[in-house]
């Protein structure tokens, strides 16, 4: 027989809370190769991220990837390491903090949770339940919703209420990539980067996923396409002042195109020379942002002409 969760102080005459769960794909736990090997395991063992036969992808992920790739990824995680941790959990807490003082009043407590790494999404909810959440809105810090990141966040949610006695009221969004404040709000950062900055073409810049996957049904590629052209919009470009491409993509299989680095490289060879880079799926900075676009990348594009 299940022992589900209960909640054995539980006053029933009490007051109902919201309770709101920011979550974020995960970091981990330092950059030291260890944990950065513990954190890839749980992250690249998810289906949902890497969706192939599981024998197989098991012996080639414990076989061959965790053998090479921490001591790769340890490398560029040290490069953006702060004093304070992981700039993806330091930015999500700030976020959290701000949206609770924000809500305070009402009632409202907030909690961070990663689908990957800690702290959990599991251990998220059981905050909140024992803040006296009955009511719960979960909100994934993705804009774009795909398969691989949105609906990961809606698996461990449901994994850990369905061990809860009393499952609370939930709400889940799955999507922001056309809500107004959104836009607005990344169409501000592009123009307060302008004003100390000369204005130039915009390269918009999303996490890429494999090709089949869109094939499959995702609607990730075309959330990202409108989100670029909105954004494109409010801040009044012509269509040749602006640009997207896809980033991050690993192994032989392809992914959605144009890659950012390959895009880069053409505009350093050919132009144009200077372009604002955009991430407008992340909406804290982390490894892709930091790492991948901020040095690699920028090193490449100058590098190489622009």
């Amino acid at each position: 027989m299940p022992a589900y969760r209960g909640e054995p102080g539980y006053a029933h005459d009490s007051k109902e809370r919201l309770g709101v769960l920011i979550a974020n794909l995960g970091t981990p736990d330092s950059p030291d190769t260890g944990a950065v090997r513990r954190f890839l395991a749980e992250f690249l063992g998810d289906p949902r991220v890497i969706e192939a036969p599981r024998l197989l992808w098991r012996l080639a992920l414990h076989g061959v990837i965790l053998r090479v790739r921490p001591r790769q990824s340890s490398h560029a995680y040290r490069q953006i390491w702060t004093n304070t941790g992981s700039p993806l959990l330091t930015h999500t807490r700030e976020l959290a903090d701000a949206l609770g003082e924000r809500l305070a009043s009402r009632g409202v407590v907030v909690a961070v949770g990663m689908t990957y790494g800690n702290p959990s999404i599991a251990a998220a909810l059981r905050e909140l339940q024992s803040k006296g959440a009955r009511r719960l809105l979960v909100l994934p810090l993705y804009p774009q919703y795909s398969g691989t990141t949105t609906a990961a966040v809606f698996d461990r949610v449901t994994a850990e209420l369905q061990r809860w006695r009393w499952i609370p009221e939930l709400r889940f969004v799955t999507s922001y990539s056309q809500e107004p404040e959104y836009v607005r709000a990344i169409a501000a950062s592009i123009r307060e980067h302008w004003r100390s900055h000369e204005r130039t073409h915009v390269l918009f810049s999303f996490h890429g996923v494999p090709r089949r996957y869109l094939l499959a049904g995702d609607p990730y590629h075309c959330e990202c396409q409108r989100t670029a052209r909105t954004v494109a919009r409010e801040l009044e470009l012509r269509d040749d002042e602006w640009s997207i491409s896809f980033q991050s993509q690993v192994g032989r299989e392809e992914w959605l195109k144009p890659y950012t680095d390959q895009l880069l490289l053409s505009y350093a060879r050919q132009g144009p020379k200077r372009i604002t880079v955009v991430c407008p799926g992340f909406a804290t900075d982390c490894l892709e942002t930091l790492e991948e676009i901020a040095i690699r990348n920028r090193a490449a594009f100058l590098e190489n002409g622009g």
